[in-house]
């Protein structure tokens, strides 16, 4: 399926993802970028869309370290033992997105500062649903 052919879901972003791409979508109009993606622009209320691909580099604006997490990361094997890291990144493009942090050390989280640059982790999952993913630059 081509992108021209793809809806502006979550379900297209993460295949996306799944691929190594990080697409977000682009209103034509007022050229707002959405990620995840919308099919309307909340802006000036067009669904006049298009896929545009970001380059996955931005910066650390918050975190918080977690040691009861989500049952999917609790079977990866994060527990109160084996913290992780989620934080928001804000991309050199503009939009703001939630993401697993790595390359840091969740068990000491004054060492994780924000502001720090951060890059798109593409991680191979095997048959897993893809995970946006930051990695400390």
């Amino acid at each position: 399926m081509s992108m021209v052919e793809t809806e502006f879901t979550s379900a297209s972003f993460y295949r996306f993802l799944s691929e190594k791409r990080l697409m977000a979508a682009k209103c034509k109009g007022c050229q707002a970028l959405y990620l995840p993606p919308r099919p309307i622009c909340f802006k000036c209320r067009v669904a006049d869309m298009e896929w545009v691909r970001l380059k996955g580099e931005g910066k650390l604006i918050a975190f918080t370290t977690i040691a009861v997490g989500t049952s999917p990361m609790a079977a990866e094997g994060y527990d109160r033992n084996r913290h992780y890291c989620c934080g928001i990144v804000e991309l050199d493009e503009g939009p703001k997105v939630s993401a697993l942090v790595v390359g840091v050390d969740p068990q000491v989280p004054g060492n994780i500062k924000i502001g720090t640059q951060v890059r798109i982790e593409f991680v191979d999952r095997q048959d897993k649903p893809a995970v946006l993913t930051f990695k400390m630059i």
